[in-house]
């Protein structure tokens, strides 16, 4: 049961995580970063946030158009953060494919 527990609680992080990505970070504060797989996953999501910021913040430098930046390096930066997203999302996935699949095993 202690393995359900935790993965109650990695989920339970995540909506926080996905709450505080969205915006919404009145109702949620942020968890603390510790150690084992919730805390790499925590710092994984920061780091994709990073890199969604990252670009979007050079494409909007190239819209105003300030020097020194360029269409290819923002392209580039924003398809490096597209795939992290990609990746983020295909990780969820198998991480809800794996608990609904213990919790078939409990019944």
């Amino acid at each position: 049961m202690t393995t359900i527990s935790s993965i109650e609680g990695m989920l339970q992080q995540l909506r926080g995580m996905s709450q505080v990505a969205s915006g919404n970070t009145a109702s949620q504060s942020a968890a603390p970063v510790g150690g084992g797989f919730a805390g790499e996953l925590q710092r994984s999501l920061g780091r994709i946030n990073a890199a969604q910021e990252r670009a979007y913040g050079q494409a909007e430098a190239f819209e105003l158009g300030k020097p020194g930046v360029a269409l290819n390096d923002v392209m580039i930066d924003l398809q490096k953060a597209n795939v992290s997203f990609q990746t983020g999302v295909q990780v969820r996935n198998r991480l809800v494919a794996a608990y609904q699949e213990m919790m078939n095993m409990a019944v």
